[in-house]
């Protein structure tokens, strides 16, 4: 993935999640889901277009796209007001690529970070189906925790690292191991914390659209 484009997602990620959480109100995150959205669908074309054929440049500018419609499929349900249901049944089919980019990354590139960034994000798109898909609302506040944490430790900041040349200060299993935990902590935290409060209403219509 595009370092800077992975950035982007770390912002897009803990926006909606924030969405989801009610902290952003309205359509106050479509614009960057809008920006980012466009973002990774011209990015991974530019890339496949210029790979010369190059099979692992086309393998990972392909991976984008998944996030690309994504993000462009938030915006456009909030902005038309399309039922969430076939956004929840895409994020599926994204989960179930994402395991097996996951596997790719970690059998044919040896790239365990990646490989575990993958699987989280296979998860969360997992979530995001329970929610719109199955129309789980039960869920929605952890679902946004999910989202903006990983936002963080699966985009934004292995996107710094990346871009500024530190990625690679820890040996990449040991990276991989760091993320994982310190996303799983901050899950567990979060759903304690989310326990603990009064339960919010059952979402409107607006809040089971956007948020991924």
């Amino acid at each position: 993935m595009s370092n800077v484009g992975l950035f982007y997602v770390g912002a897009v990620l803990f926006i909606n999640g924030l969405a989801l959480l009610g902290r952003v109100k309205g359509a106050g995150a479509v614009p960057l889901n809008v920006f980012v959205g466009f973002l990774q669908v011209i990015t991974p074309t530019y890339l496949i277009i210029s790979s010369g054929g190059n099979q692992d440049v086309i393998f990972g500018a392909s991976g984008l796209y998944l996030f690309g419609f994504t993000y462009l499929y938030v915006a456009m349900n909030e902005v038309w007001g399309f039922d969430g249901t076939g956004l929840g049944w895409f994020s599926l089919f994204v989960a179930v690529a994402a395991i097996g980019y996951a596997v790719v990354n970690v059998l044919r590139y040896q790239d365990w970070a990646f490989g575990v960034i993958w699987l989280l994000w296979a998860y969360l798109w997992w979530l995001f189906f329970d929610l719109l898909g199955r129309e789980n609302v039960a869920i929605t506040a952890y679902t946004g925790a999910v989202a903006a944490i990983e936002g963080w430790t699966t985009a934004a900041i292995p996107a710094f690292l990346l871009l500024t040349g530190q990625w690679t200060v820890l040996p990449n299993p040991v990276m991989a191991v760091l993320i994982a935990v310190v996303s799983l902590a901050g899950f567990v935290l979060a759903k304690v914390r989310l326990a603990r409060r009064p339960p919010l209403p059952t979402a409107p219509a607006t809040s089971t659209r956007e948020g991924v």
